[in-house]
């Protein structure tokens, strides 16, 4: 079993993925420097402080469904770290309750469980948000080679609703168009074309 794989689809596996994956995050959150916040990301019109801000929204979205909102904290604006760390523990608090961790949701994508959202959302987003950041902020910006495995095949067979704009709501664009990427390239670089991203993106 792969690191990604964390016990598959149970709770604790939801909860060991979100950890790690939101360690790694905030590592590099952490790492930026003061002067590259405002630098350009591999997301169209996004700058590194809104790829923070994007994930920091998206903590807010799996708690919407059970009832729940971010604490306060410092915005991403003043303080993005504090604000990725908030929000965080946000959603840290709410999978540590089993019975609200397991409430069946209503989402974009049809019902799940809180946790399963959490995984399918969230989760998943700080792995191709931790790159964005990484490759705008002149930091390493390898994915674990066990997430791209993991991410691949849900990644390579996006329905088209997917990178459709607005398809999810107003304003909000979840994927953009496939950027054309070599078949011998790296599963990396791959699975970035599938997710709307180019590998080869530079910030300067």
């Amino acid at each position: 079993m792969s690191e990604a794989d964390d016990g598959a689809d149970t709770l604790d596996g939801i909860v060991a993925r979100f950890r790690r994956r939101a360690e790694a995050f905030g590592a590099t959150v952490a790492a930026v420097s003061p002067d590259r916040w405002a630098d350009p990301s591999p997301c169209a019109e996004w700058t590194a402080r809104d790829v923070v801000g994007h994930v920091v929204d998206m903590h807010q979205a799996v708690l919407k469904p059970v009832g729940r909102a971010l604490s306060p904290a410092p915005s991403v604006d003043d303080d993005p770290l504090a604000a990725f760390l908030a929000a965080r523990a946000d959603v840290e608090s709410m999978l540590a309750d089993p019975e609200v961790a397991g409430r069946p949701v209503d989402t974009p994508m049809g019902r799940a469980t809180a946790a399963g959202h959490v995984d399918a959302v969230v989760s998943t987003d700080m792995v191709l948000h931790r790159w964005d950041l990484a490759r705008a902020t002149g930091q390493d910006d390898t994915i674990d080679p066990a997430e791209v495995e993991r991410l691949w095949p849900t990644m390579s067979t996006m329905p088209e609703m997917m990178r459709t704009p607005e398809a999810f709501g107003p304003g909000i664009v979840v994927f953009g168009p496939v950027v054309p990427v070599p078949g011998d390239a790296p599963l990396q670089d791959r699975l970035l074309g599938a997710a709307g991203r180019d590998p080869h993106f530079t910030p300067r």
